[in-house]
């Protein structure tokens, strides 16, 4: 691989990063509206599948004892 030098390296930089395509704020804020929907429901899943697994041990300890 060719070595580089830095002010290279920055134009090269500065050129792939005017291809980049930024997401409008609309797009933004509805891609974070949407993770905080699905973190949410996965947080009452797991909450509810912990609670039943708890009760469950907790169970399976009480015959024992």
């Amino acid at each position: 691989m060719a070595k580089v030098t830095p002010g290279e390296f920055i134009r090269q930089v500065r050129s792939e990063t005017s291809k980049v395509v930024w997401p409008t704020r609309k797009e933004t804020v509805t891609t974070a509206i949407m993770v905080l929907i699905m973190t949410s429901i996965l947080a009452i899943f797991f909450l509810g599948t912990d609670s039943l697994f708890s009760a469950i041990v907790q169970f399976l300890v009480g015959l024992l004892g």
